[in-house]
């Protein structure tokens, strides 16, 4: 049996619990029932699927992922949007960061089976959002102002069981 996984960096909770606001807003008013359905995240690594069986294997390799960095704040400022008609994605901007490029590098040196670009982002509304409800939450949220920040000092490994769980978690340990 297959099970899907991902890494990510996840804010406290108070940042998750801010995120939720402008999530709740998007099911509300632009009838887009999914954005509820994660926790506020910043991937590091997308979703891949793997055998069951080969769980030990994720988890050696996730420990493996050199976090000897020290730990480093990531600005969340203002909105952004993928506009693709297919698949509309609003999502709450974080700054350009060296020390996020650099643990996405070293996740990407262990977990190199997946061609993707990372363009770190946390994801407010996507799915079922349709591309004109889209285009209207986009016209309100492009002005919008949010701005906060939050420390990261570890790393996650979550597997899917019906909703995303979080399995392991690696900290950094630079100075």
């Amino acid at each position: 049996m297959k099970k899907m996984y991902f890494i990510a960096i996840y804010p406290p909770q108070n940042i998750i619990e801010e995120i939720n606001v402008f999530k709740k807003d998007l099911v509300a008013n632009f009838a887009n029932s999914k954005a509820l359905k994660n926790e506020a995240h910043i991937t590091l690594f997308p979703p891949f699927d793997r055998e069951i069986e080969l769980e030990e294997d994720i988890h050696v390799a996730f420990q493996k992922i050199n976090t000897d960095l020290s730990r480093f704040e990531i600005t969340l400022n203002g909105f952004g949007s993928f506009s693709s008609p297919k698949n509309p994605v609003l999502y709450v901007k974080p700054e350009k960061n060296e020390n996020l490029k650099q643990l996405q590098l070293n996740v990407k040196e262990k977990f190199n089976f997946k061609n993707y670009s990372f363009n770190p982002h946390v994801t407010v509304g996507y799915r079922d959002l349709t591309y004109e409800n889209f285009l209207k939450a986009w016209e309100i949220y492009q002005h919008k102002i949010y701005q906060t920040k939050f420390l990261v000092d570890k790393i996650t490994l979550l597997r899917h069981d019906g909703k995303w769980v979080r399995i392991a978690e690696k900290e950094l340990s630079g100075k």
